[in-house]
């Protein structure tokens, strides 16, 4: 039987589906705190986004402790329990393969405050200021 051919649309819309569906296959687990390990049953782990290969075999998931504490030591317990997870994921969606997960942490929140800082910078709204003042010539 030949391999189903999906559009580049399709493809991408298949990608996000099934990385959102593993976010919440995860997010599920944490929350039920049924990972038996020390280091996450006493930290509540966000599962903030996850990033599959195009061939389903591998997924990024990026995680944030709450409050953002012991971001590196929680990344290191989901490490050491990578294979549990995997299997968990795989069979509650029910997939042929477990995609091979690959946990970071994730650093959108301190880049959105970098960014925010910046613009807060007197020099930089000084900046903005005078190119506002020049298109509304």
């Amino acid at each position: 039987m030949p391999r189903q051919q999906f559009t580049p649309e399709q493809h991408s819309v298949r990608l996000l589906k099934v990385g959102e569906r593993v976010r919440h296959v995860l997010s599920d687990i944490f929350a039920r705190q049924q990972v038996h390990d020390d280091v996450l049953t006493a930290h509540s782990v966000s599962v903030t986004e996850v990033r599959m290969t195009p061939d389903l075999r591998q997924a990024k998931v990026y995680v944030k402790p709450l409050l953002g504490t012991n971001e590196d030591e929680v990344v290191r317990a989901l490490r050491q329990n990578t294979a549990f997870l995997q299997r968990e994921v795989a069979r509650r969606l029910g997939l042929k393969f477990a995609p091979k997960l690959q946990f970071r942490a994730d650093e959108t929140f301190e880049e959105a405050s970098r960014i925010d800082r910046l613009l807060d910078d007197p020099r930089v709204k000084r900046d903005l200021d005078a190119d506002e003042e020049r298109d509304g010539d």
